[in-house]
């Protein structure tokens, strides 16, 4: 289904029906569809809304770089839209993000049961000794590089260099979304968890490198009503990785039959 938010087409499907409602708020440049098999996990006893963010999948990408801050206020104008006041907010990845800006925010004109946070983002990474001074390196060369007379000198060959630069996400990224991503990754959510008033369940893959354990295990030290599952062997899409225990975890903590 398509609609219009704050101006944007934005792409959305509803499935199964309940007194309860559970948003899935995705991760960094996935589409709604990585997600069906999460709602069809719980479907069968809720209301599950998915969608795409403004920059992912089906919906349009926003006009201005936006923080995370930028994407949970569409989330509020996408809940009110569809007219939906109150939900469990699952949030993977970067949904988390969007998640935890949400929760820590007060007079939230929507009403937050609970919150699931799979594999989230939201914690700024320590570089290491060895990262820095790539990060260093990197600055230089860009600098260097990327001046208008080096530049000219083997273009094809600079721009082959430059195109190689940073994640998969970042590089498969339009400049506009390059610029949102940006500025979600630089953004350290830490401080905000213990402002989180809900309940949370935390699901983590215990080999995820994007998001990893640690994170976690901040996160379960920091937020103050929460549980924390670990599900082995499984990565940073640890709901695809272990999809029966993961459905099994759902459904236990939403007391589906």
């Amino acid at each position: 289904m398509k609609t219009s938010v704050l101006g944007y087409d934005v792409n959305y499907k509803v499935s199964g029906q309940g007194e309860q409602t559970l948003f899935i708020l995705q991760g960094w440049g996935t589409k709604l569809e990585v997600y069906d098999s999460v709602a069809a996990a719980v479907s069968d006893g809720m209301r599950v809304v998915q969608f795409d963010l403004p920059g992912f999948g089906g919906s349009e990408e926003p006009k201005e770089s936006w923080d995370v801050d930028g994407f949970a206020d569409f989330f509020l104008a996408f809940a009110k839209e569809i007219g939906i006041e109150k939900g469990t907010l699952y949030g993977h990845s970067f949904g988390g993000r969007i998640i935890i800006k949400l929760a820590a925010r007060d007079n939230l004109p929507f009403t937050i049961d609970r919150i699931i946070l799979n594999d989230a983002a939201g914690i700024r990474a320590q570089l290491t000794k060895k990262q820095k001074r790539k990060q260093r390196r990197y600055k230089f060369l860009k600098k260097v590089l990327l001046c208008r007379p080096v530049h000219a000198l083997f273009p094809d060959l600079i721009d082959d260099w430059k195109s190689k630069q940073g994640s998969a996400d970042y590089r498969n990224a339009s400049p506009m979304m390059k610029q949102c991503m940006v500025k979600a990754i630089n953004e350290d959510l830490t401080d905000l968890l213990p402002k989180i008033r809900q309940e949370v369940l935390l699901i983590w893959g215990d080999q995820d490198t994007a998001t990893p354990m640690k994170d976690a295990k901040l996160m379960e030290e920091k937020i103050p009503n929460n549980g924390l599952v670990v599900l082995s062997p499984a990565g940073h899409f640890s709901f695809l990785d272990k999809p029966q225990v993961f459905k099994s975890v759902l459904r236990s903590y939403f007391k589906l039959s």
